[in-house]
């Protein structure tokens, strides 16, 4: 794998780690801002519906640049939007802040998962985006609960300081490390935008947002589940994490690979399982290991879906991916809203603090659902449906296997 895969894994170490932090640090930031737990979730709607707007708008932005440049000015809105966060006043303050962040989110993955599927060839680009997210998955392991453990004992806002600090890490090596690629010859906006025709890249993308959502509908509010309900000290939640964050690399490593061999079935034993592990984990949650087992394996199938899916949309879109692929990351997010908020109703509803696996498991089988439906009108057609601007004859007739 090239070393500038690497400078894209740092850039997602940073950007992961001001994405996730935020759950272990939820009780924190209500209680500094007077604000209950779901209304504190809100920092993890907004940030999450930031992704999903900015995704298409920078990527679109970004068109008259090269992709490394834009990824470096991606990072630098990073580090403004968790420097406001740091020093926010009020709690419309810092969610303006997460917003900020969040804004190049969705741009900086999904330019960030073309440039890794370039430097590559054909057989290893979904190993290559795994390695990419990589650094997304291991903030889980090291930032985020690092920055749990700092934000609890010498405040929340350090641990935004910090997560700025890892935005200039991040920009320093994009801009060492990532070769300066040219613009693609050819592609147009008007030939990103018509991906969005193709009805297999929208099925993916709806498997994304359901997909995740279901993920995110019982890591939102963990703090609160595992402190309530399985009886964990708040110190607790950052192990609780680490946990969360191992199973999300292994997950990410496996799915990456399969995925190279085996996209659909992949997805397939991935929803699945995922929908399965959070029913159990209605029951699992009152008892500490089998909680903590069951968190590990959230992150491990959760994220196990992210290289397939993202290559499916690569696949579909062949000929003008970096538009799809950004709106791609975006619908994790919309995924990671929808399921933050649908948890919060169900708390508010009286429902439990166990309530929101419920929502996650049927979210799952509606993503399972979905998987089959378009892998059916997939073999309904004797070659994919698929976008193909700026593609060669030869390339439209050659099939794809997955």
């Amino acid at each position: 794998m090239p070393l500038a895969l690497l400078a894209l894994a740092i850039g997602a170490f940073g950007i992961g780690t001001t994405e996730f932090v935020i759950m272990g640090l939820l009780p924190e930031v209500a209680g500094d801002f007077g604000a209950s737990i779901p209304t504190a979730g809100l920092l993890v709607t907004g940030y999450a519906l930031g992704v999903v707007i900015g995704a298409p708008l920078m990527t679109v932005l970004g068109t008259k640049i090269t992709r490394k440049r834009m990824l470096m000015l991606l990072m630098g809105l990073f580090i403004a939007g968790n420097l406001l966060s740091a020093l926010a006043p009020a709690f419309g303050v810092m969610l303006a802040g997460r917003i900020v962040a969040s804004l190049a989110h969705g741009a900086f993955f999904g330019i960030g998962s073309v440039v890794a599927a370039d430097l590559v060839a054909p057989e290893k680009k979904a190993g290559a985006i795994a390695m990419m997210f990589t650094g997304l998955t291991v903030a889980n392991v090291v930032g985020v609960p690092l920055g749990t453990l700092i934000g609890q004992n010498l405040g929340w806002r350090i641990t935004f300081v910090l997560v700025a600090a890892l935005g200039v890490i991040g920009l320093t090596g994009i801009a060492r490390l990532v070769p300066d690629m040219p613009k693609p010859e050819g592609v147009h906006l008007r030939h990103e935008l018509a991906a969005f025709r193709n009805v297999q890249v929208l099925l993916a993308m709806a498997m994304t947002v359901l997909g995740f959502g279901g993920v995110f509908a019982a890591i939102t509010y963990i703090a609160p589940m595992m402190t309530h309900v399985a009886g964990f000290a708040d110190g607790s939640v950052t192990w609780l994490l680490v946990l969360f964050g191992i199973g999300m690399v292994v997950g990410n490593l496996v799915g990456g690979k399969y995925a190279d061999r085996a996209l659909m079935p992949m997805l397939y034993a991935a929803l699945g399982a995922l929908a399965i592990v959070l029913v159990l984990f209605t029951v699992t949650a009152h008892a500490k290991v089998l909680a903590a087992v069951t968190i590990a394996l959230v992150g491990a199938l959760g994220f196990a879906t992210v290289p397939p899916l993202q290559k499916r949309v690569l696949d579909q879109a062949h000929g003008a991916p970096t538009l799809a692929s950004a709106v791609n990351i975006g619908a994790f997010n919309l995924g990671n809203a929808l399921a933050a908020w649908l948890g919060g109703l169900v708390i508010d509803a009286g429902l439990g603090y166990t309530a929101p696996n419920w929502v996650g498991a049927f979210l799952a089988t509606a993503a399972l659902v979905l998987a089959f439906l378009s892998a059916a009108l997939e073999r309904r057609t004797d070659q994919p449906s698929r976008v193909v601007a700026g593609a060669t004859p030869a390339e439209q007739a050659s099939p794809v296997h997955h």
